[in-house]
């Protein structure tokens, strides 16, 4: 490994969490600054810079001459969430293993699938995205660089600056190079043409910003599906089909209608082109097309045979193993931004190539290309280059023992993979061999609770899979943090723990891993419905994000329950509320993971029906931002899921126009619908094309100012969907609903569809507990006494307020603070935990642990509460304004006042 990475302020990310742990949401001073004595302790100095280094994880074969191997991105501050860095390690010089371009549907260079389709129809163990590639519905979606799969070009490289590729030569050899497509075509007369490119869609040459197809000569073979050549190019085209080196027909300035057969190809000109095909090339004539490859920065040229495969990609990273100056502006990828990244790279000796993911997926939230070059550059790569990135990130790998690939980690959409252009496949020839090792299969990640069921598989001595049939496996355990039974294991308490299989002389381990109440940072419930009512039932979804990043569902079983203010029963990640108590304000339902709890608040009669579009009779238009954004919007019936039911459907094209576009429903002619007071959240069912835009809704608040919120992050499902999203945040107040609409955001519009639909069903708001007056009072209470007065009424306290010697930290009676200000205070004895539940808060605090949950968010502390006495003393301003309420503090009469 090379030396670790230094960075100062990596990430947004840390710009938003280093605040808080630098003491900029509470602070202390000396008492002499008129400033209560605080348990949170600011630094007075810079924080040191964070350091990152590549830390080994795991590692597994996938075939003969393949590693898979995980790495962690480790920051020196554990504050920050550890990235992950996938590899597939490949041996060029195993004779059984081979690269080679991966591409769309039966070889389609118009056709776009997922990465795991790829491997599946083409028989790779493993692979990754490949090129990047234009996706307006004016375009084709072709590779952008060259594509040579089995020593055939598929698709030549197109006139832009700084576009490398990754290439794996006849004789095994890795290249990264910045190549041009050369090609000339001489009719039997001998008269030639230069061949501007094979397979191309219709661009902007770089620097010039010339329409590529004018006055120029293209081939196009049957791999081109689409149904013109190419699609909006702007120019009439004059073609010839030639089979076999014969013309067989030629059109002017009309496209040829022939299918072009596979030892065919059609010539496509335009202008000057065009005339060379009209002058030139005779119906029956035999004509010579040439092409090749040649090396921008040597000059060297090569015939594409003499390629395994070439896959293109997007900037130079790595050159003599150090980060290279980006050879084409990043600002497209979003390069300076934290994403999922794809490379390709080999090794100094060109014996090893690397294909590589960092995985983008909750809260792992990616790297910049600068951070890729330093992983690359202690993973000891020598030269690499950036593929497509973003949401088109994948990697597929075939486990140890199994018959098929699998997604090696989440996509950017969880379980979704993007359709992409072309991809990179790791292929094996290896013949049949003997048994060399057995492999345990099953969840690796488990939570308290859960049941997991493990088998047996098996691998030959060239690490691919063989029918283990007629094995016995023997399962053992090495530590006992559940039971195992016949392959079947019950998860009972955290850990780490190795599973161990035996069938005769073979072995293998499997780590697992039981998740535990320390390694989780949020834990998430997201209620179906707030509404409290006898009988209701409400799905009640968990999610943990956990201290290193990732974010897991956890199993119902795993989780258990308490309610506050009613009953209800749990089954299969539902609730069913059973009684509530008469004139409650507001229930609270705790969902518990090892003890670590979230809260939903839930309030008889808190929701009403916004809009069903049933008995709409306002008017609905479509509005589009820049004027070019068209579509339409209306109420309507007889969309699939609603058949017989009205819903607002909003059609959208972002084909035309450039930057940030929105496509818009306006509601009542922008007058909207009136909303009723301040709801905290609305649930609305949405009917999704997967078109990955930002869903966003626009109100006019009751003062006349605009507001938003946002619906969903990014339109990634398709068919109907429940969504619930906030609204407190908008703080609407006598507000009106004026605009459904998506945005097709500046940033990665490759990723998201230039055109679709989508609908709007069941309008449904939710008005919060937190909404219903909760005590506030003044609080005034003085260090080293007894006395106290709340709103001017004279109490008498358990115990008296003090300064803790050593932390400057003043400590109060938890109870008497939280009784006074209308909060319910709940005791766990056994877990030496203190519950405090108001409005829509829940704040919860373990005696000697200097951690604490607000609404199911761990926070640090730099005290712990205490008991004396039988009672539970807290920070002061810590529980107080947490609640919501302002602290202030006089020095001199050591006076503390809560209101």
């Amino acid at each position: 490994m090379q030396p670790q990475t230094t960075y100062q302020a990596r990430h947004k990310r840390s710009r938003l969490i280093l605040p808080f742990l630098a003491g900029v949401l509470v602070f202390t001073a000396p008492v002499s600054t008129g400033l209560i004595p605080t348990s949170y302790a600011a630094s007075s100095t810079q924080k040191a810079a964070v350091t990152y280094k590549l830390v080994k994880q795991a590692e597994t074969m996938v075939t003969s001459g393949v590693r898979q191997i995980t790495f962690g991105w480790v920051p020196s501050d554990v504050s920050l969430p550890t990235e992950v860095l996938h590899v597939l390690q490949i041996d060029l010089q195993n004779p059984y293993v081979q690269l080679n371009a991966m591409g769309g549907p039966q070889g389609s260079v118009t056709g776009k699938q997922s990465v795991g389709a790829m491997t599946k129809e083409t028989g790779a163990v493993a692979g990754v995205n490949g090129d990047v590639f234009r996706t307006a519905s004016s375009t084709e979606g072709v590779p952008m660089g060259a594509q040579i799969t089995s020593g055939q070009l598929v698709v030549s490289t197109e006139q832009l600056k700084g576009m490398y590729a990754f290439g794996v030569t006849a004789d095994r050899m890795p290249i990264i190079d910045n190549f041009v497509f050369n090609g000339t075509v001489t009719a039997a007369d001998g008269t030639s043409f230069p061949l501007a490119g094979l397979n191309k869609s219709a661009y902007r040459t770089e620097p010039d910003n010339a329409y590529s197809h004018l006055n120029a000569l293209y081939m196009y073979t049957n791999a081109w599906k689409a149904p013109e050549r190419p699609a909006n190019s702007a120019t009439t085209p004059t073609e010839a089909l030639v089979v076999d080196g014969v013309v067989t027909e030629i059109s002017d300035k009309s496209a040829i209608a022939t299918p072009i057969p596979s030892n065919g190809y059609i010539l496509r000109g335009h202008g000057t082109a065009a005339n060379f095909i009209k002058n030139s090339l005779v119906v029956g004539d035999r004509i010579n097309t040439t092409s090749s490859l040649k090396s921008a920065t040597s000059g060297k040229s090569y015939n594409p045979s003499d390629f395994q495969m070439m896959v293109s990609g997007h900037t130079l990273l790595l050159d003599n193993g150090a980060p290279s100056a980006f050879s084409r502006d990043i600002s497209g990828v979003s390069g300076g931004a934290d994403r999922a990244r794809t490379a390709v790279g080999y090794s100094k000796d060109g014996k090893t190539a690397y294909l590589l993911t960092v995985e983008e997926n909750g809260g792992r939230k990616g790297v910049t290309l600068k951070e890729l070059q330093q992983m690359l550059v202690q993973l000891g790569v020598w030269k690499a280059v950036n593929l497509d990135g973003g949401g088109s990130t994948t990697m597929v790998s075939r486990p140890l023992g199994d018959f098929q690939t699998q997604l090696t980690h989440p996509t950017s959409y969880g379980t979704t993979q993007r359709l992409v252009t072309n991809g990179i496949g790791v292929y094996t020839t290896a013949p049949q061999g003997s048994l060399k090792g057995i492999a345990a299969s099953g969840a690796q990640t488990l939570f308290i609770g859960q049941q997991a069921t493990y088998s047996l598989k098996a691998y030959d001595t060239y690490y691919n899979p063989i029918d283990p049939s007629g094995l016995t496996p023997v399962w053992s355990i090495d530590k006992q943090l559940g039971t195992f039974t016949n392959g079947v294991f019950n998860a009972a308490k955290p850990g780490t723990a190795t599973l161990g299989v035996k069938s005769g002389s073979a072995s293998d381990s499997l780590s697992l891993e039981i998740i535990g109440e320390a390694q989780v940072a949020k834990l998430i419930v997201e209620p179906s419905s707030t509404l409290l009512a006898p009988g209701a039932v409400i799905n009640m979804p968990v999610k943990a994000q956990l201290t290193d990043g990732r974010l897991l569902s956890v199993p119902a079983s795993s989780v258990t329950w308490e309610y506050r203010g009613f009953t209800a029963n749990a089954k299969d990640g539902k609730i069913t509320v059973a009684k509530v108590q008469n004139n409650l304000a507001a229930g609270y339902a705790i969902a518990r993971y090892d003890g670590f709890g979230a809260v939903a608040v839930l309030a008889p009669g808190a929701e009403q029906t916004l809009e069903d579009f049933e008995k709409a009779t306002y008017n609905v238009a479509f509005s589009g931002t820049p004027p070019e954004t068209t579509g339409s919007a209306s109420i309507t019936t007889g969309i699939p899921g609603r058949e017989s039911s009205k819903v607002l459907v909003l059609d959208y094209d972002f084909t035309a126009g450039s930057g940030k576009r929105f496509a818009n429903a306006v509601l009542n002619d922008g007058n909207g619908i009136a909303v009723n007071g301040s709801p905290s959240s609305m649930t609305i069912d949405v009917l999704g094309d997967g078109g990955m835009h930002w869903l966003r809704a626009e109100f006019t608040n009751g003062d006349g100012k605009p507001a938003y919120a946002t619906i969903a992050d990014q339109v990634d499902w398709t068919g109907w969907k429940n969504i619930r999203f906030d609204l407190a945040a908008a703080g609407l107040k006598n507000a009106k609903l004026t605009k459904l609409y998506l945005v097709n955001k500046e940033e990665d519009q490759d990723e998201r569809a230039m055109q679709g639909e989508v609908a709007f069903d069941n309008l449904v708001l939710q008005y919060p507990p937190g909404q219903i007056a909760v005590a506030q009072p003044t609080i005034v209470m003085t260090v080293g006494k007894t006395d106290a007065t709340v709103d001017g009424k004279k109490i008498k306290l358990p115990g008296a307020p003090f300064v803790q010697k050593g932390t400057n930290t003043n400590y109060l009676p938890l109870r008497f603070v939280a009784d006074s200000l209308g909060a319910q205070v709940v005791w766990n004895n056994g877990a030496q935990r203190v519950t405090v539940l108001r409005g829509d808060k829940m704040l919860e605090l373990w005696v000697g642990k200097d951690s604490m949950t607000v609404n199911g968010v761990r926070q640090s502390m730099s005290v712990a509460p205490i008991v004396i006495k039988g009672s539970v003393y807290v920070p002061v301003r810590l529980v107080s304004e947490q609640l919501g309420q302002i602290v202030e503090w006089e020095s001199k009469t050591k006076t503390i006042t809560i209101h």
